[in-house]
């Protein structure tokens, strides 16, 4: 079903983190993104499609007053809004919001560092775009940051600040099949596995909670109204949004799931994990019931690699991109 394809090389090695792959397609230039963290940077490649050209650009985290900072980046990744398109940094020490070539920083927020040190380490992680104009991102401490965007410059908020998790924020993900029917349009998800399931507006609404069962999910999508949650137990389950209703459970990975992706407009869904396997699924919703069928379609196994990141290039998911800790390229996979 797909063939590798010649890799792309990156200056730096990808960290150990889970969802370490960001892709941006730039259809009117005919041109992919791609980032992966390194460490106190983010490795970001443009390539042409027809793998001729390639640019690189490394980006450091950033402090105030500080000229190179060690604050370790927990995740890099693009946030599509219908007017604009930014790049979110998130690391020990704030959130970074760049132009979508990462040329221009064009908005800094700090975290709140305790006065008297906690046995607790401060990040920020979990990043996605909601809607028209805001951007979510996880705090270490269990909240949401909601931030409002304009349609150009800096003139970037903080709106809301969503307080339900208890744990750490691992994931966040947006409703990605377009459809404004879906009542259901960001979800989150922690470190003990709870997923929040939330409705966009002036005032977020938390519409349900999903207890989790003490496992940490790694990676959460939403799609067409159903929340997929890949686990620690290698575990992926398919709930309905609203509800909570579970429509499957499956026993995918042997080892920590490590990234989840939705191709929108076909339904494949990708799963990677530390077992070295990269998976295709194909969900289908069922009318009837309302519910959500999930069939394994490929998998392809990635020698001697611990896989940090997977994701589709194209809402097709005729392509994709997969990462590896301590590997300098980004591996490529095509529809034979």
């Amino acid at each position: 079903m797909y063939h590798k394809e010649k890799s792309i090389q990156i200056k730096s090695s990808a960290s150990a983190l889970y969802n370490n792959l960001s892709v941006l397609r730039i259809a009117p230039r005919n041109l992919t993104y791609f980032s992966v963290v390194h460490a106190n940077m983010v490795n970001m490649v443009s390539a042409s499609w027809d793998g001729l050209n390639y640019s690189h650009r490394q980006l450091q985290s950033k402090e105030p007053n500080v000229t190179t900072s060690s604050s370790l980046i927990m995740q890099a990744s693009w946030c599509v809004l219908p007017f604009r398109e930014i790049l979110v940094l998130t690391s020990q020490k704030g959130i970074q919001m760049y132009e979508s070539d990462g040329s221009i920083m064009v908005y800094w927020h700090a975290l709140d560092t305790p006065e008297t040190p906690t046995a607790q380490a401060m990040f920020a992680r979990g990043i996605a775009a909601v809607r028209e104009k805001y951007i979510c991102v996880g705090i270490s401490s269990g909240s949401v940051l909601v931030f409002d965007i304009p349609s150009k410059g800096s003139n970037i908020t903080l709106s809301e600040v969503l307080e339900e998790h208890k744990e750490s924020i691992t994931d966040m993900a947006s409703e990605c099949c377009g459809s404004l029917e879906c009542i259901a349009d960001l979800v989150s998800a922690d470190d003990s596995g709870n997923l929040c399931v939330w409705k966009s507006g002036e005032d977020f609404q938390l519409l349900n909670k999903i207890p989790g069962f003490d496992m940490s999910c790694s990676s959460v999508k939403l799609w067409k109204g159903s929340v997929l949650a890949g686990y620690g137990t290698g575990q992926i389950r398919l709930y309905e949004a609203i509800t909570g209703i579970i429509h499957a459970e499956v026993n995918a990975h042997a080892r920590w799931i490590t990234s989840l992706d939705i191709a929108p407009f076909s339904g494949l869904l990708l799963s990677a994990a530390e077992d070295s396997l990269v998976r295709v699924w194909h969900l289908t919703m069922t009318p009837e019931t309302h519910g959500v069928e999930i069939v394994h379609m490929y998998n392809e196994c990635v020698t001697d690699t611990q896989i940090c990141g997977a994701k589709f290039c194209d809402g097709d998911g005729y392509a994709f991109a997969v990462t590896g800790y301590d590997l300098s390229e980004i591996i490529r996979y095509t529809q034979a």
